[in-house]
Order: structure tokens, then sequence, then C-alpha cells
């Protein structure tokens, strides 16, 4: 059974983190390490991504691989609150995470996977981090930057940020922790001197945004989220850099003023 344990009432053990395998081309798993998961559009669980606790078990994916080099990536999940199914059609087969949970179990030998072998589905992409590519959450401060001019970074300094009306995740302070990504802004600044700030974020719980038209694009705060995160290379943004929306300006200290 690997890793997992069955805990009382059904549902998995208290704990959080577990060691699990995903099986992919070499190529894709380049890429996953890079960018992150993305959620499968369906399975016997219904949206997720689908991993195991048994390296044995990922390794039989990719199927249909042809030629392709392979590999495993080996990854810690942050499982969350976990639903055991194990029986075909169970009353939350396809719909746990809208009943509140964060991953769907098939515990071995329970006759829904053919071999009785093991198959957790994590819902949200976010809870499943590569071993070396550890990103969001994790440390709560990040220093970030936030690209403006000279005479409103001064005014941000002395008063601090307010939240912004809207923009492409809702009302809040956009920053990144990328320079290049801050340095395009202000848009239409005319002839004013520029500057960045320098950031200290405290990010709180944060909501990884990684495709338009995402549920929570623009309701994330609604929903218990301090932070919107949108990672690099999505196709969010044009320049394909990563960005941030804090929802609350208090959580931002401004270190310091870089003129350019």
């Amino acid at each position: 059974m690997g890793n997992w344990i069955t805990g009382t009432g059904g549902n998995h053990s208290a704990q959080r983190t577990y060691v699990m395998y995903y099986g992919a081309t070499m190529k894709n798993a380049q890429q996953i390490k890079r960018f992150g998961f993305r959620r499968s559009a369906s399975g016997i669980l219904g949206p997720g991504v689908y991993l195991s606790c048994r390296k044995e078990d990922a390794s039989r994916y990719p199927r249909n691989s042809r030629s392709e080099k392979l590999a495993v990536l080996k990854v810690r999940v942050r499982v969350g609150k976990v639903k055991r199914i194990d029986h075909q059609g169970h009353p939350l087969q396809k719909t746990w995470h809208q009943r509140g949970y964060d991953t769907a179990w098939i515990p071995p030998k329970c006759g829904m996977v053919a071999g009785g072998t093991l198959t957790p589905d994590s819902d949200e992409p976010f809870t499943v981090k590569t071993m070396a590519n550890r990103k969001y959450p994790g440390r709560r401060y990040y220093i970030m930057y936030h690209g403006t001019t000279m005479a409103c970074a001064q005014q941000i300094r002395l008063h601090g940020f307010r939240r912004s009306a809207d923009g492409m995740l809702g009302p809040g302070v956009y920053v990144s922790r990328s320079l290049n990504k801050a340095s395009r802004y202000p848009l239409n600044h005319g002839n004013e001197q520029l500057a960045f700030l320098k950031l200290r974020v405290r990010v709180g719980k944060v909501k990884r945004i990684d495709y338009q038209g995402h549920p929570l694009q623009r309701t994330w705060h609604q929903n218990g989220y301090d932070t919107a995160w949108v990672p690099e290379g999505c196709g969010m943004v044009p320049s394909g850099l990563e960005e941030d929306c804090v929802y609350d300006p208090s959580r931002i200290e401004v270190l310091e003023i870089i003129p350019r």
C-alpha cells in the first residue's frame, strides 16, 4: 500500500504530505517540472492529477508512448481532505471535489482498477510538488516587485498600496517575483521618471490560476485565499512571466525604491 493508510471513517490518515509517483515521457516530465501539472479533463475519478504511491504502478504510464524516452516523476503531495472511493458507482466518484474534498483515493484490491493497483487523484495541481521544484505554498514571505512612476512609488512608500478596482485576477495589488515583468509597468507613463518598488510580501494562502476562465479567477478571495498566483508559461500573460495579485495591501512591505 506504499505510504497510504486508511484512516477512521473510511478516509485518509491525518498525515498531510505523501511521496507519490507519476509516469510520463521525458519531454513531458521536464515540462511538468518547469511549469507544474495541469488537471486532466476527465478520468475514473473525474478531473484531476492522477498519481500513485507505488513507483511500479506509475511506470505503466503513459500508454501508447511508442519509442519515446520515458520517466517517472517523484513528487510530494499535500493531500488535504481525502475521500475514499472503493467501488464503481460510488455517489461521490466524480463529485468529491464539489463536496469539499481535495483528493480522492482508490485503495488497493477494491476492484476499481485493473490489477488492484492504487490510484489517488488530486483535484488541485497546486497541491502536487515535484521534489526538486518547490514553489508556493511553503515559505510565507517572498521578495517581489512593482513597476510604477517615481512619484507614485514615493506615495506608496509613504501611505501604502491601494487595492486596484479590477484586473485579470479581480481586485488586488498586482506584483511579480520577476523584475523583468515589473519593468513593463506602468503603461502609458509619458515622460515621467520610473521606478521599481522592491517588496516583502506575506502571501498567506495562495491560489494557483493557470488558465483563462478558471472558476476562481476573480473570486479566489471570496473562497478563502489571500493571494492569486499566475505561474510562468501558462498562457495567461502575453510575456509568459509570473504574476501575483495580493488582496490585502497590509501584507505588502516596501523595502526599497529603485530608480530606472
